[in-house]
């Protein structure tokens, strides 16, 4: 059997495969070198791609003589096509940054040797364009590459100011052994690549929704869904856990409608702890982000809605751009759910859960009883 595997190429799974007493941990290699070798390729792939569409755009800019207003029409257009035939993905910020890409690494897949380079992840690529010192950045794609760092312990690293505290340290082991503690649960999460919504935007997949939601909060979704629909105040539902990506992070709205007798969207976001001044400026953020992505001439502006479901108490928050407070305040509200019933529906679809709950523990407590009862006949 040895022999067969073999006669695979030096690459393939097959090759590497090497049969030990341990079924268990036989089977268990073979799935996570699957993994990673389907994680390689679609990963190579994803990377080309970006680059190659930012080689067109550089190439594009360079026939219109690099004029500013050129280039951006271009983007621009170019934007509206490929969401229109593709999806998501190609938004104007993300061409952006694929150009960025290719001029900051024209010699990606080429070294001295002549030899194809070993490649990081896209989100590697997209979180090192934020630094700006070159020194720097390739510190951190050396040491990512090198020290297999995950996407979210890179990115920690690089807010962090890491490379320079190193830098600066006289003793560079408490700074390194600081970084592992804090960035090991980043480190232990094998599932990173499946859950990476980037790779699913690019196979054509919908993010797994159910990685970034607890029971609780589905319940409590699900049922302001049909609530708020229920209204009748206007309100069309556009989407669920929509997803929206930042250079630094991937965040989820829990609910997005629009309302068509305000003409806006509407956003909706729960937090199963107290709300905090954090939660409110991420607020702002997702409605700056529709404003500026989703919002059309003759919308009126975004607005959203924090939810808290903490257990002693639950709140909403109001939130929208300053300078629109006046509009808020003689129009929005009559076409919003109150604070009141936004708390009376959370607290209805919490006692409904625990309720839920204890009656599944009930079920298979009795389940368990009668198993051991018929074992004992």
């Amino acid at each position: 059997m040895e022999h067969k595997l073999s006669l695979y190429g030096q690459d393939s799974i097959m090759a590497r495969f090497e049969k030990t007493d341990d079924i268990l941990k036989d089977m268990c290699g073979i799935i996570e070198s699957a993994r990673n070798a389907a994680y390689q390729a679609v990963n190579t792939a994803l990377v080309q791609r970006n680059w190659l569409l930012g080689y067109r755009i550089a190439e594009e800019e360079l026939g219109g003589g690099e004029r500013a207003e050129y280039g951006t029409e271009v983007i621009k257009k170019l934007s509206k096509s490929l969401t229109d035939e593709y999806g998501k993905g190609f938004t104007k910020s993300n061409l952006y940054h694929y150009l960025s890409f290719y001029k900051t690494y024209r010699d990606i897949f080429q070294t001295v040797s002549g030899k194809s380079a070993v490649l990081l992840s896209w989100s590697h690529y997209a979180a090192l364009l934020q630094v700006e010192d070159k020194e720097a950045r390739d510190w951190y794609a050396k040491e990512a590459a090198e020290q297999t760092w995950s996407v979210r312990t890179l990115q920690r690293n690089i807010s962090s100011q890491y490379y320079y505290r190193v830098l600066k340290s006289q003793s560079k082991v408490p700074v390194e052994r600081e970084m592992k503690e804090r960035t090991a649960p980043y480190e232990a999460d094998k599932l990173e690549f499946i859950k990476n919504p980037v790779i699913a935007e690019f196979l054509g997949m919908a993010p797994d929704a159910s990685f970034t939601e607890t029971k609780l909060e589905a319940s409590i979704i699900s049922n302001l869904q049909k609530f708020l629909m229920e209204l009748g105040k206007g309100y069309a539902f556009v989407a669920r856990q929509q997803h929206i990506h930042t250079e630094k992070e991937d965040y989820y709205i829990d609910l997005v409608f629009y309302n068509y007798i305000l003409k806006c969207f509407v956003l909706i976001d729960l937090k199963t702890s107290k709300i905090t001044h954090q939660d409110v400026g991420q607020m702002d953020m997702y409605i700056r982000m529709y404003d500026e992505l989703k919002r059309s001439e003759g919308d009126n502006p975004t607005i959203g809605i924090v939810l808290c479901s903490d257990t002693d108490e639950d709140i909403a928050k109001y939130s929208i751009l300053h300078g629109n407070e006046q509009l808020f305040a003689s129009k929005y509200k009559l076409y919003l759910p109150t604070e009141e019933e936004l708390r009376a529906e959370i607290e209805a679809q919490k006692a409904m859960f625990y309720l839920q709950q204890e009656e599944k523990e009930a079920s298979a407590s009795k389940k368990a009883d009668l198993s051991d009862q018929e074992d004992v006949q």
